[in-house]
């Protein structure tokens, strides 16, 4: 078994990115999540109500930046604000975080026809993984919505597809927003690991990832449909949710990249 892919998403609720290798860290990937976009009561905002943060795209740069796309306006490179003050955000066990400034309010508000605010997360040891999520004392995570990493199978994916109503598109894994995606052999193994190693990390399986709706926007138009929750509620519901992926926890920190083997245990 080997590491597929990997992926970014600098922006949380952005578009992500394809990178052929990444730093892992005690908290995730390295850039991965540190930016969030809230409104101005300090409430997070994503593609659950807005489906177009989905076609914005952020690119990491070296000094911690990230350099804001989109097809509608020039882009804009946007700098991490050491020296701002903390604004409350709504962000779950995070408290606060630092705002970017004015220029990225504007450029993030014009895109998205509301008044919302970008800010970074300066110090993501702070913020603990859930009890719910399988957060042991330790743990910590960027601005992601459950756990540190996200894994999800290749073959997992294709029994989905196979489950789906004749003539249903075909569904895309970015759809399910993994960090790194496995090829395998058996669907849904990976809901019985316990540990697995990609390349030169260990990870604990710290929980499965329950879905939301927000797996029904099409990556690609945009629009909303009623899969893979619709497949999903057949096959995968336990608890009242339905499941795709599990979460992971670094044990170490040190660099994965495709074509890592992957072994679990």
């Amino acid at each position: 078994m080997h590491l597929n892919r990997v992926r970014l998403y600098p922006v949380k609720s952005f578009g992500g990115l394809d990178v052929r290798s990444a730093r892992v860290e005690p908290w995730g990937l390295a850039a991965d999540r540190r930016w969030a976009v809230i409104d101005e009561t300090g409430r997070t905002v994503t593609a659950r109500e807005r489906n177009r943060m989905l076609g914005l795209t952020a690119e990491p740069l070296a000094d911690g930046g990230v350099l804001l796309g989109s097809a509608a306006s020039d882009p804009l490179r946007v700098d991490v604000p050491t020296d701002a003050a903390p604004v409350a955000v709504g962000v779950s066990r995070q408290g606060t975080a630092l705002p970017a400034g004015a220029e990225a309010d504007d450029w993030l508000s014009e895109q998205l026809g509301a008044p919302v605010r970008l800010v970074w997360q300066p110090d993501p040891t702070v913020r603990t993984v859930s009890d719910e999520h399988g957060g042991h004392d330790g743990d910590r995570m960027s601005l992601a919505d459950a756990g540190p990493l996200l894994l999800t199978s290749e073959a997992s994916l294709a029994a989905l597809n196979a489950w789906t109503d004749e003539g249903a598109p075909e569904l895309d894994m970015l759809r399910f927003r993994p960090n790194v995606v496995v090829d395998g052999d058996e669907p849904f193994a990976e809901d019985d690991w316990g540990f697995v190693r990609l390349g030169e990390v260990r990870f604990r399986v710290a929980a499965g990832c329950d879905r939301c709706m927000m797996t029904g926007i099409d990556p690609v138009t945009l629009q909303r449909g009623l899969e893979p929750i619709r497949t999903l509620s057949k096959h995968r519901r336990r608890d009242g949710k339905t499941w795709f992926g599990v979460l992971l926890v670094p044990q170490n920190e040190g660099e994965i990249a495709v074509g890592d083997e992957v072994s679990i245990g």
